[in-house]
């Protein structure tokens, strides 16, 4: 295996546990007590299941898709950490949050490096597609046989 496989098996690994754990977070607070909160409530849970099914889409995405599942899940997390920080600032939906809440830093921590690996993940996903795959191997028509033959 080499090393650019082993690259984007590990950002597929580390970018799917971030989104499986925003997403857990999220479940977790639903059902802890947010499921109250109006409107609140129904988006937590819309995220703990859009989180779930991005993280599996991250995994089993053939390589031909990964850069466009990356870049949705890096999205769809940017999205989740613009309405935390929306909600602890100015308010959400008539919701604010204080850090003191639970699991606040840690879902500002999760959240952010999930943007970021996402992100990282779809932009290397993007460059093998460009330069040939996560082999590297040529598409199409090896050079060094048609130099040979011309």
């Amino acid at each position: 295996m080499n090393s650019r496989t082993v690259t984007l098996i590990l950002l597929r690994i580390v970018g799917a546990g971030l989104l499986a754990a925003m997403a857990a977070i999220h479940l977790y607070l639903w059902a802890d007590g947010y499921r109250s909160v109006p409107t609140i409530g129904l988006l937590f849970m819309l995220n703990g299941i859009g989180g779930g099914i991005l993280t599996l889409a991250v995994l089993a995405a053939p390589k031909r898709f990964l850069a466009i599942v990356a870049s949705l899940s890096s999205l769809f997390t940017l999205g989740t950490l613009g309405a935390l920080i929306l909600s602890l600032t100015v308010g959400l939906f008539g919701f604010l949050e204080s850090m003191a809440a639970p699991l606040a830093t840690t879902t500002l921590i999760v959240e952010s490096l999930g943007v970021v690996v996402l992100a990282g993940l779809a932009v290397y996903a993007f460059m093998l597609s460009k330069s040939g795959g996560a082999a590297g191997a040529p598409q199409g028509r090896d050079q060094r046989v048609g130099h040979a033959a011309g």
